[in-house]
């Protein structure tokens, strides 16, 4: 098939990429500076002239806790923009199926550990990244409503995922804007470098998070995708169509640090930053329905975190040898 992944350059896009190339699919990319997905009109153009069979919706602004609350009105407009705008224009040219990729932070902030696609719209968010999660969750609504309206009439058969907190090679390191591994991946590697006696973390270090393998969601969304329309009704509802992604397990950001230290090497000491925030005290995702459709992570989490600490290094290696030429 003639696949658009949209946000391919991103962690998750090259992931899918590599993994629909494999199955002998045509991918279909555009950089942002090709396809604006925020100009409808650029996205409607796309659309009526690219013949696109299907869609992968990865495109999206994101990073970690300090970027959520640094750009809480571009993380919302923007999200909400790309959201609309690529699940319309599919809709107009006949796109009958489209993946969208969500995130937990959907889910209320004191939700039912673990956590059911049920508990979607059951109590408040949590306020350090609900911008960006109220533009996840209009994202869903979108493909259900969708769906709803046209999936008798036009054969419209519109899915969403929500995968658990993601990482692996092709992460953004950026100091401040990062999700939790790969800050957490470059600063111990360069406290390493440095010698630092200790390198200081953001919050108690008792939040527990769960971290799933970037190729094993690629895998999850494909098994998502390849499910016949009958067997996704079988496993959704019309307004709850969403599956969750993740391991089934968690752990603490403080015993996830100690953990990173390990990988890189680091001797130092952790210390924790009390005064900032810790975000959501938990979220880990129940995964029985994607192990109802037969899929489940297959990457456990030291040895996925080993993978791409060698990715980042090999990413960052021209650059220390041109810094030592």
């Amino acid at each position: 098939m003639r696949i658009y992944v949209a946000g391919h350059r991103g962690m998750v896009g090259q992931s899918l990429m590599k993994r629909l190339r494999g199955l002998g699919h045509e991918v279909v990319t555009r950089g942002r500076e090709e396809l604006d997905l925020l100009d409808q009109e650029a996205v409607r153009r796309f659309f009526a002239t690219e013949q696109i069979d299907q869609v992968y919706l990865a495109a999206a602004r994101v990073g970690g806790i300090h970027a959520n609350m640094t750009y809480p009105a571009e993380f919302i407009y923007q999200n909400l923009l790309i959201a609309a705008n690529v699940t319309h224009q599919a809709f107009l040219a006949n796109v009958r199926r489209l993946l969208f990729l969500g995130s937990s932070c959907i889910y209320p902030r004191l939700a039912e550990q673990p956590i059911h696609e049920g508990a979607l719209l059951g109590g408040k968010l949590e306020p350090t990244n609900e911008p960006y999660a109220i533009a996840k969750i209009a994202g869903i609504k979108l493909c259900e409503s969708y769906n709803r309206q046209y999936g008798a009439s036009h054969g419209i058969d519109y899915r969403s995922v929500m995968p658990t907190n993601l990482y692996g090679p092709g992460d953004n390191y950026h100091a401040q804007n990062s999700h939790v591994v790969p800050a957490l991946i470059r600063r111990f590697h360069l406290a390493k470098a440095e010698n630092a006696p200790e390198v200081v973390i953001w919050g108690t270090g008792r939040a527990r998070r769960e971290f799933l393998y970037v190729d094993d969601m690629a895998d999850g969304c494909i098994a998502v995708m390849d499910m016949t329309r009958d067997s996704y009704e079988q496993h959704t509802t019309p307004m709850c169509a969403h599956i969750n992604l993740g391991t089934g397990e968690d752990l603490s950001i403080g015993e996830l640090a100690a953990l990173i230290g390990d990988v890189v090497g680091y001797r130092g000491r952790i210390c924790f930053d009390t005064s900032q925030p810790d975000g959501a005290p938990r979220k880990l995702l129940d995964v029985s329905c994607a192990a109802a459709i037969g899929w489940h992570a297959t990457v456990p989490l030291e040895e996925g975190l080993r993978r791409t600490y060698a990715a980042y290094q090999e990413a960052i290696r021209p650059v220390q040898e041109i810094a030592h030429a």
